[in-house]
């Protein structure tokens, strides 16, 4: 297989290889695969784990324990006209 750089990610890789951390290209180009494929990995993790949050809050609207989205709004101003009466100024 042969790949094509930039001139910049060429210049990358041999750097990378100059630190003596990776004894070729290869080596480099191969740790940059392996990190990107555990950070994609990483991201559908937590694309599920939002999806299951998701999915448990329909579901717990769905079973009546909701909350008025407004009563929980004016909570949050009331406590940050509280916080904000109490702070020195």
């Amino acid at each position: 297989m042969n790949v094509s750089l930039t001139p910049e990610l060429e210049k990358l890789v041999h750097r990378k290889v100059e630190t003596g951390l990776y004894g070729s290209a290869s080596e480099v180009i191969r740790e940059a695969l392996r990190l990107m494929d555990e950070r994609d990995q990483m991201r559908e993790l937590q694309r599920n784990g939002i999806r299951e949050k998701i999915a448990a809050g329909m579901a717990s609207l769905r079973s009546g324990k909701g909350t008025d989205g407004e009563a929980v709004f004016a909570r949050i101003e009331a406590e940050l006209d509280a916080d904000a009466r109490h702070e020195p100024g």
